[in-house]
């Protein structure tokens, strides 16, 4: 009797091929049927923080590097800009987590208070007495030794407003007055109050960042290029109007008909990148810092990269920000939602659109704007506001979803 119990339990918990204990288990062993990984730890999540982290150290070393003759002139101490710069990067990297830990999508409900924040903070900038000015130009407000620009905040609220504006708009792309037209109005205003200051080269970044996001978000392609060429029309007429901007824009077309005013800038850039060769005169072992290249540790700091570390290191930095093109890509991609998509490219775009900005005013390709260079350049309101976007990115790659090809079925046995 115990023996045929024994025998019927045995059959009912047995694993056939067909019965249900056996189709359980192989659901249960199936790939699929695996839970996915928790936000977060995706590989574009891990490979974006590092890069993040060899920015921030690579930054600190050559600013280190190119600032110290001027600091210690200005300062008495080699380590004063350095030393700025680490507390920049300190406040920038607690931003950055904060701003990776929170769910991107909250920040949709104060987008729009966010460019308020912004377009407010660059009508102070114009008040005097309370915008600050350096080297010709009012771009800052603060207190002392602490002072923000607060058209690199603009940049990122500007970003989250269109990512928002064209996430909720997503059903009427093709209609322009309701997706094009609010953005080119919102640029439109930013930029002036931008170009009062001035700063022709943010105004550049702005109009990438909210032209990559229409181009992305589906905006008819037609509107989109007339805007784009009228945009670049205003921005050679605002090149020209300006005496010095167009003094800038005669020196990149022939730095040698005015060698030591117009063009002195571009020539001592060139001349440092020609004299670091293919593999530099070494780290520290700069002459062009030495007074000869003005800006050396902020807008000009690609320059003695290239002459410190030759032709494979400025190489390495290029491809740096290749690399972040492609994260950055990759993140947008495997976003779960539009506005997560949207995000990824405006940051990606701001980032990289910037980098080319500087580096092709640096080895002479393009008018010199003054954009400093992402994560490298000594500024404290850049590097803070490049983190923050940086953060914003992660936050999107810790929801991304990884999209794989179905697991093979398996073999039936002949």
């Amino acid at each position: 009797m115990s023996t045929r119990t024994t025998g019927r339990g045995a059959r009912r918990g047995s694993a056939r091929p067909g019965g249900r204990g056996g189709q359980a288990g192989a659901r249960a062993r199936h790939p699929s049927a695996q839970p996915p990984p928790p936000p977060g730890r995706s590989g574009l999540f891990v490979a974006l923080a590092f890069l993040i982290v060899v920015f921030n150290l690579f930054g600190l070393v050559m600013v280190m590097s190119a600032s110290s003759v001027v600091a210690l002139d200005e300062h008495g101490s080699t380590w004063y800009y350095v030393m700025r710069q680490a507390a920049w990067a300190a406040a920038g990297t607690v931003l950055l987590v904060i701003v990776a830990r929170i769910d991107y999508h909250r920040w949709r409900r104060w987008s729009g208070a966010f460019l308020f924040l912004a377009l407010a903070l660059l009508v102070a900038v114009l008040i005097p007495g309370v915008g600050r000015s350096l080297n010709g130009a009012t771009r800052w407000i603060g207190v002392g030794q602490l002072t923000i620009q607060p058209s690199e905040i603009a940049k990122l609220a500007m970003l989250v407003w269109v990512a928002d504006l064209l996430s909720r708009r997503a059903a009427l792309m093709h209609n322009t007055r309701a997706t094009l037209r609010p953005v080119i109005v919102v640029l439109v205003v930013g930029a002036t109050l931008v170009m009062l200051q001035p700063n022709l080269g943010t105004t550049l970044v702005m109009a990438g960042i909210a032209l990559s996001l229409c181009f992305v978000g589906g905006t008819p392609a037609g509107p989109l290029a007339g805007w784009t060429t009228l945009g670049l029309g205003a921005a050679v007429a605002a090149a020209l109007a300006a005496p010095y901007r167009r003094d800038r824009v005669l020196a990149f077309l022939d730095p040698w008909a005015d060698p030591m005013d117009r063009g002195y800038q571009n020539i001592q850039s060139l001349v440092g990148i020609a004299n670091g060769g293919l593999f530099g005169t070494g780290l520290g072992a700069s002459r062009a810092k030495w007074g000869y290249l003005p800006l050396a540790h902020s807008d000009f700091i690609f320059a003695i990269v290239g002459e410190e570390l030759g032709l494979i290191g400025a190489t390495v930095v290029i491809g740096l920000f290749g690399l972040l093109a492609i994260i950055g890509v990759r993140i947008a991609l495997h976003a779960p939602d539009r506005f997560g998509l949207l995000l990824a490219v405006g940051v990606t775009a701001w980032l990289c659109i910037q980098a080319f900005v500087n580096i092709g005013a640096v080895i002479g390709i393009l008018p010199i704007t003054g954009v400093p260079l992402p994560f490298v350049s000594a500024g404290g309101s850049s590097l803070v506001v490049a983190m923050a976007g940086a953060g914003l990115l992660l936050s999107v790659a810790r929801q991304a979803t990884v999209r794989s090809l179905p697991p093979r079925p398996p073999e039936r046995a002949r």
